[in-house]
């Protein structure tokens, strides 16, 4: 088969690569419904995040199951599963407190933008449709796997609740998808930080109520007129530099919550800022297999659709355009059809 494959500072190559094979008794192999380029797929691709060798490439994903291991029981051939960039295996004692990216089995889930890919721990990792589902419900259900995902847990991290007051920063897929989840938990303001009009229209369909496209210390200032000079309930960190991350903190007010699920790069606090602010600091790889049930439920009923961050679709063989696309910020976020 052919599949995408980094080589080096935005070179990805549509290149041969081995037809995965079950390896353990607990694996599942699928065959890709649809994959997608991620946000933090542009580290390495920016050259930012080093990579030592051409490296199969793509962590979100959905399709049928083709074949399994002798040990798996959950999932079976045929059925439409989704499953998270961490396969885990639900059992211990780190995924029964809801935290399965920190599995004490955990395994990265990699080389998913291709036709078929090899999925350790399925019985833990993979979450199966009852019936398949039509192909419009494919990218929200995509969605799922991780940037919604993502986004669900920055708005559970920083305890969003009915009423509250939350500022996103970040307008990415996973920002925006931020802003879907802190209106599905009930915020009565949401505060999303864009600067780009495609993106703040988004932003607006999916439940901000304010858009703010100053940066830095003129956007902490903007969050605090909005807020009566206090800051935000909540303030959702979605893209993982030092600038974001402080504007993040500098924009809650004490006793409020930040989360950060932007994967850092070059970000260092400052522990007596941190001490005088009163703040509530939660974040890290997002436990997307924790909420798959609710977010694949809410999907399928129609009272979410998460797949509009899907602004550009390529066929598979097109992937380096794809990567082009987001990293020129011409696209919000590529999917990708085998």
């Amino acid at each position: 088969m052919q599949g995408a494959v980094l080589h080096g500072p935005r070179d990805v190559r549509f290149e041969e690569r081995e037809v995965p094979q079950i390896m353990k008794p607990t694996d599942a192999v699928i065959r890709i419904s649809s994959a997608c380029v991620c946000g933090s797929d542009l580290w390495p691709y920016r050259g930012i995040a080093k990579v030592a060798q051409p490296t199969p490439m793509g962590h979100e994903y959905c399709g049928i199951v083709e074949e399994v291991g002798k040990a798996v029981k959950n999932v079976k051939p045929g059925q439409f599963v989704i499953g998270s960039f961490f396969a885990s295996d639900n059992t211990c004692l780190t995924c029964q407190i809801g935290y399965q990216s920190s599995c004490q089995h955990r395994e990265l889930v990699g080389g998913a933008q291709a036709p078929f890919l090899r999925v350790p721990l399925a019985d833990g990792t993979l979450v199966a449709t009852r019936d398949l589902p039509s192909g419009e419900l494919v990218p929200s259900l995509l969605a799922t796997s991780d940037v919604l995902g993502t986004g669900w847990f920055a708005a559970d991290a920083a305890n969003v609740k009915p009423g509250s007051t939350v500022a996103v920063v970040g307008d990415g897929a996973v920002g925006l998808l931020g802003v879907l989840s802190a209106k599905q938990m009930g915020a009565e303001r949401i505060i999303a930080m864009s600067r780009h009009a495609s993106r703040q229209k988004l932003a607006r369909e999916f439940g901000a109520t304010d858009i703010v496209t100053e940066r830095g210390d003129e956007g902490v200032a903007r969050i605090k007129e909005l807020t009566k000079g206090i800051g935000a309930d909540s303030v959702l960190e979605c893209v993982g530099t030092q600038e974001s991350m402080l504007q993040a903190i500098q924009s809650t007010r004490p006793g409020g919550y930040v989360s950060y699920v932007g994967v850092p790069h070059g970000v260092s606090l400052d522990g007596e800022q941190l001490f005088f602010s009163h703040l509530h600091l939660h974040g890290g790889p997002a436990p997307v297999r924790h909420y798959l049930p609710e977010l694949i439920n809410l999907v399928l009923t129609g009272k979410i659709n998460p797949g509009k961050v899907f602004d550009l679709v390529l066929p598979l063989d097109q992937v380096a355009e794809g990567y082009r696309a987001m990293d020129e910020r011409r696209a919000i976020k590529t999917l990708l059809r085998p």
